[in-house]
């Protein structure tokens, strides 16, 4: 049978490593999870309970396309209480997973063969879905220097859209006010259509990152309750989009999702009231971010930029190989660590390069350093 060009997309390599760690598992192997970018920590317990609440009373049939009504202006004031924005929840959209928001973005804003721009390294995924819907993802080298986040002097009129994450994926590294208003200053001069990824919001440990909203309105934003709200296979995110395309992605939605899940909106509700057990679950990343910070030197790994969010750090690997896949394999063969080769995130420079998560429980981590340090001595 046929196949179509837009299928040959590349896999999503940190999978394979998962499965790869699950076989070991299988085989009666205990193995740290570095890999994947997944708290350990459940839903919070007033989610739970809300949708335990809500399954006894309701159906939980098909809601509107765009999201239950009470969710999307409880995101609003989520705007108005984190970052000062008076936000029309009529702008919101309610998804299923930042990923459905990256294809209703990505099929509202562009047409076949427009091209894409996103730093590299970056969210695998991005160009994934890109190539699946006729589009060209243009890959932005970004170095350590300037924190692994593009300049807006690397962005022109060849472009059609632009995608930004802050805090980011795979370096956790987030751009400052001055450095996001550049950025959205040089889209707005260019005609470039600026999509911002803010999945990680919530998790910073300096300083709170800045939302796109606060700059501009002429911006598409893809968030999540995947992370910071700790519920990734829950599968809810949501959107911003400007007032002028609801209507277009609204049509969109219906057609592509029918609606994001109910269940999963239910308890996406009630976890904006869960904010103690959310702020606890970043205490411990933050203790996690600096035994990674304090750890990684002694476990081979000394070169990388500090994380400001997120829970991932992007280190250099060359020092021990030029290949991070087959690196990657070794060490979770030789130490029992998980680890993600950075060509997941930058094909043409990520083979010297690897990405830890740190977003399991401090013990997992402080073990999977110790497993690296005592790896790194026999390598």
């Amino acid at each position: 049978m046929r196949q179509s060009n837009r299928g040959k997309v590349d896999p999503f390599i940190v999978m394979d490593v998962m499965e790869r760690a699950r076989a070991a598992e299988a085989q009666g192997r205990r193995i740290i999870h570095m890999e994947v970018g997944q708290p350990g920590t459940s839903a919070p317990e007033g989610a739970r309970a809300a949708l335990a609440a809500a399954m006894a009373a309701d159906p939980l049939g098909y809601t509107v396309a765009l999201g239950l009504p009470e969710l999307r202006a409880r995101i609003a004031k989520h705007y108005r209480d984190w970052h000062g924005v008076d936000l029309d929840p009529a702008r919101v959209v309610v998804t299923a997973g930042a990923s459905a928001g990256f294809v209703l973005a990505f099929t509202a804003l562009f047409d076949a063969g427009d091209l894409v721009g996103l730093g590299l390294p970056g969210y695998p995924s991005y160009r994934h879905i890109l190539t699946a819907l006729s589009l060209e993802a243009v890959g932005i080298p970004t170095t350590m220097e300037d924190r692994f986040q593009p300049r807006p002097d690397q962005i022109g009129t060849d472009l059609d859209g632009l995608i930004v994450a802050s805090p980011g994926n795979p370096a956790g590294t987030m751009l400052s006010r001055d450095g996001l208003g550049a950025l959205v200053d040089r889209c707005a001069s260019e005609d470039v259509a600026l999509i911002s990824d803010e999945i990680y919001h919530g998790l910073h440990y300096d300083r709170p990152a800045v939302s796109a909203l606060e700059l501009t309105d002429d911006v598409f934003v893809i968030n999540s309750f995947s992370k910071y709200f700790s519920m990734t296979g829950w599968r809810v995110g949501w959107m911003v989009v400007p007032e002028s395309h609801i209507r277009t992605v609204e049509r969109l939605a219906q057609n592509m999702f029918i609606c994001p899940s109910h269940a999963s909106q239910v308890a996406a509700l009630a976890s904006f009231d869960c904010t103690a057990e959310l702020e606890a679950n970043r205490s411990v990343y933050a203790a996690n971010r600096q035994l990674m910070i304090d750890g990684l030197a002694a476990a081979g790994f000394p070169s990388f930029a500090p994380p400001d969010g997120a829970f991932y750090v992007y280190a250099d690997s060359r020092h021990l190989s030029d290949d991070s896949l087959s690196l990657s394999t070794r060490i979770l063969d030789e130490a029992g660590v998980a680890v993600t080769p950075g060509l997941d995130f930058d094909p043409a420079r990520g083979a010297g390069m690897l990405r830890f998560s740190y977003a399991r429980a401090t013990a997992d981590i402080a073990e999977g350093l110790d497993r690296l340090r005592d790896w790194a001595a026999r390598a």
